[in-house]
């Protein structure tokens, strides 16, 4: 039995050696050389300047935005779905859209955008005038917010469904309003799944690159970006992984702090 488990792991931990430690220890060993192919601690030295510490602000700033307006528009739209009768259908419906290409959804919302797009037809319809839309942190942020959507709604609704209506009713018996039901019963009992949302949104968010370009225009400068540049323009390849290199040890803490213990599950047992 246990060799036949062994036989199983094995075409698994071939794929994680392959595909995901190898290419880190070889970026790890790129950001050891400068641009002329030497080794050098440089890039570390220089990752701590003011330019770079800017930029990653900027980037853990867009990052959290995202994720909050993101969370702010999930969690109610995943309380909704799970009153409704057909709810998986219309689960359905809303993850279908992250099933297109991003690139083609970049260059849609360049359309939509755009000086004689949909929404400054809209603008013009209400009186307000055209705006510059594109190109604009509004833009980078509302597309990144839709695109993230789906990906906040389906760990939230899972733990909503999962959730055991008799603890609601309960807390309505004994009195309590519907706010204090929620912050004290359903909000706690979900936490796992918001934490889950939060993570498979912040971490991408991060190093978002293609949006600054097609969306912000590079008015918006991210981490992300920064790698992308290094690694395709200025051929910078130490530098470009040496910001590679912070941005996983980033993605890990963050996933080490917002990691499940289960809260939810001890909640309901103590309850």
């Amino acid at each position: 039995m246990t060799r036949n488990r062994n036989w199983y792991l094995g075409p698994y931990l071939v794929f994680i050696v392959l595909f995901v430690v190898l290419p880190i220890l070889l970026i790890v060993y790129y950001s050891f050389f400068d641009i002329h192919g030497d080794f050098t601690f440089e890039n570390y030295i220089k990752f701590f300047t003011p330019v770079y510490l800017k930029m990653a602000l900027s980037s853990f700033w867009y990052a959290f935005l995202i994720t909050a307006f993101t969370l702010l528009i999930s969690y109610p739209t995943a309380y909704l779905l799970t009153k409704l009768k057909y709810k998986q259908l219309w689960l359905l419906l809303i993850i279908i859209p992250s099933w297109i290409n991003l690139l083609l959804k970049a260059y849609a919302f360049i359309g939509i955008f755009g000086t004689y797009g949909f929404a400054n037809a809209m603008l013009e319809t209400f009186g307000i005038g055209s705006k510059q839309l594109l190109f604009t942190d509004f833009s980078f942020i509302f597309v990144s917010v839709y695109i993230f959507i789906p990906f906040m709604i389906l760990p939230i609704f899972n733990a909503l469904d999962k959730l055991n209506p008799s603890l609601v009713d309960a807390s309505k018996d004994l009195g309590a309003s519907s706010w204090t039901t929620f912050r004290r019963v359903i909000f706690p009992l979900t936490i796992d799944g918001v934490k889950s949302g939060c993570q498979v949104v912040f971490i991408p968010a991060l190093s978002l690159f293609m949006l600054t370009r097609l969306i912000a225009g590079n008015r918006v400068i991210t981490l992300g970006t920064a790698v992308e540049q290094h690694f395709l323009v200025t051929q910078n390849w130490g530098m470009g992984s040496t910001i590679a290199v912070f941005l996983i040890i980033i993605m890990v803490i963050i996933m080490v702090i917002s990691g499940s213990r289960k809260r939810g599950i001890h909640y309901e047992k103590k309850i």
